[in-house]
Parts: structure tokens; C-alpha cells; sequence
């Protein structure tokens, strides 16, 4: 199976997956936003004592490893449309 690299694709390609991992990684970001304000709330109404550290640093390092992916691809597409000059 052919693997598309960034430099084979349209430009009409490109710019149209640029448009999606901007959505997706808005929509990521927007989720780990309220799982953060989430987490603040809890600490927040129920203090450090009661809530497990597991329970309060796991999902910070997940949504941050989840994201980290699409933020590198996200500037693999910026900088192959920055050097076609779109």
C-alpha cells in the first residue's frame, strides 16, 4: 500500500487536511479544556485530601499525549504549505 507523504498531495488535498486537524485539534482542545476545569472544580470543592493523585494528574498526561500528535502533524501541514506558498 502507497503511503501519501505531504509533498505527493494537491494543493485542494492539503488545504482540505489542514481544515480537518485544525477542527479535530480545536474539538481535542476544547475537551481537554474541560476536563482540566473539571478537575479543577474537584480539588477546588473537595480539596487535595480526598482525591487521589491518580485520579487527578492520569487525565492531564492522557489528554496531553493524545494531543501532542495531532499538534505535530498540524505543523508538518503548515510547513509543507508554507513552502508551496498557499
Amino acid at each position: 500500500m502507497k503511503k501519501n507523504t505531504l509533498a505527493e498531495i494537491s494543493n485542494e488535498e492539503l488545504l482540505k487536511k489542514r481544515d480537518l486537524m485544525k477542527g479535530v485539534t480545536i474539538g481535542f482542545s476544547i475537551i481537554y479544556l474541560f476536563v482540566l476545569a473539571f478537575i479543577l472544580y474537584l480539588v477546588l470543592t473537595r480539596g487535595f485530601k480526598n482525591i487521589s493523585p491518580v485520579v487527578l494528574f492520569t487525565p492531564v498526561f492522557i489528554c496531553t499525549i493524545t494531543l501532542m500528535p495531532f499538534l505535530i502533524y498540524f505543523g508538518m501541514l503548515k510547513k509543507e504549505m508554507k513552502s508551496r506558498q498557499l
